[in-house]
């Protein structure tokens, strides 16, 4: 693939211009590069900017779906920590009536005991749910970090490419 033109590189990817590169095809495009022409990489680097662009938005686009869970998880965590105390509110006014039987006052402590688990049970799965969005966050933002370093590598390599092979014609 080392007679690749950027022409035919865009044709590869099903774009007809650099600005359509949609996140999807970063990837892609990232992992053709080794096999691309210096100069051909040279080029395509020459629009970075464009691509440091497009991982910066990636990111943007994460965090801010990212940030919208996390206000909707929120929300109903509320909710259900309101109905979990209100539920045991329910059972304490229950348990201060004078005409319950043992038994009565016993299924009223299970049924408390009950809401207790549910909702420790609850804030572990929350606790789990953010560990996973949080590890999303991090993985997008670490490939956008990623991508950058193999466009600024490539045009690292591709610089002291040319200098190589400028030494020997000096």
């Amino acid at each position: 693939m080392d007679d690749k033109n950027e022409a035919k590189i865009k044709r590869a990817l099903g774009i007809d211009s650099w600005r359509n590169l949609s996140k999807d095809k970063v990837v892609r495009f990232a992992a053709m590069m080794p096999d691309m022409a210096t100069e051909v990489r040279l080029k395509i680097i020459e629009q970075f900017p464009a691509f440091k662009d497009l991982a910066k938005n990636s990111v943007d686009s994460v965090k801010q779906a990212h940030e919208s869970t996390l206000s909707a998880n929120e929300k109903s965590q509320d909710h259900f920590h309101r109905a979990s105390q209100q539920h045991r509110d329910m059972l304490a006014r229950e348990l201060n009536r004078d005409d319950l039987s043992w038994e009565q006052r016993q299924t009223i402590h299970e049924s408390f005991q009950r809401n207790v688990a549910m909702e420790s049970q609850k804030d572990s799965e929350t606790k789990q749910f953010l560990d996973r969005g949080l590890r999303t966050v991090a993985v997008t933002a670490g490939a956008a970090i990623a991508l950058g370093a193999v466009f600024v590598g490539a045009r690292v390599l591709g610089e002291g490419n040319d200098g190589e092979q400028e030494s020997p014609k000096s």
